[in-house]
C-alpha cells in the first residue's frame, strides 16, 4: 500500500495550500489562509481537477477539526498553539529573497514582530533553535511561531526581494 502523498504550495498573499493524495487516489486540499481561516476542498475521483465540495472554515472551526483529527489524549505533551492564541507557520526563503545568504539575526524578526524562528528546514535536515549567526539560504523553510499578526509581519519581512 503506497503512502499518502502531501504536496505544499505557497500562495503569496493568501497562505499555503496543502494537497493530499490518499492511498485510494482521492484528492483533498486545504488552503491555510493567512487570517487563520481554512478552505477544505474535495476533488472528484474521475476528474482530479474538478472540485466536488468546498468548505470555508473559521479559525475556531479549523481548531475543532484539528482537535478531532489529533485528539489530545493521543499525545498529552503536544502543545496546541491554537489554545494559546498562537500560530505556527512554515515560511519559505526564496532564492531571490534579499535574506538569501544573510544571517538570521539581520532579520530582527523577534524585535520587529514578536514572532520567533523555532527551526529551519533545509535539504540537509532540520536545524532546531537556530542562533542569530545562522546563515539563511534560498530554499530554506523557517518554522515561525507567534501571534497571527506577528507571523504575518514576519512573512512580509521574509518576502522582501
Amino acid at each position: 500500500m503506497p503512502a499518502p502523498r502531501m504536496r505544499t504550495t505557497p500562495l503569496p498573499g493568501i497562505g499555503v495550500q496543502y494537497d493530499l493524495t490518499t492511498r485510494e487516489r482521492g484528492h483533498l486540499s486545504v488552503i491555510a489562509h493567512r487570517d487563520g481561516t481554512r478552505t477544505v476542498n474535495v476533488y472528484r475521483t474521475d476528474d482530479p481537477d474538478a472540485c466536488a465540495q468546498s468548505l470555508h472554515l473559521t479559525a475556531a472551526e479549523s481548531g475543532s477539526l484539528i482537535d478531532a483529527l489529533t485528539p489530545s489524549h493521543h499525545s498529552p505533551s503536544v502543545l496546541h498553539t491554537t489554545d494559546l492564541g498562537l500560530v505556527a507557520e512554515r515560511i519559505d526563503v526564496s532564492v531571490h529573497s534579499m535574506w538569501n545568504g544573510r544571517v538570521l539575526g539581520d532579520l530582527r524578526l523577534r524585535t520587529e514582530t514578536g514572532a520567533s524562528v523555532v527551526a529551519v528546514m533545509r535539504r540537509s535536515g532540520a536545524v532546531p533553535s537556530p542562533a542569530p549567526d545562522f546563515r539563511l539560504a534560498g530554499g530554506d523553510t523557517l518554522i515561525i511561531i507567534g501571534t497571527r499578526e506577528g507571523v504575518d509581519a514576519a512573512a512580509a519581512i521574509l518576502g522582501q526581494e
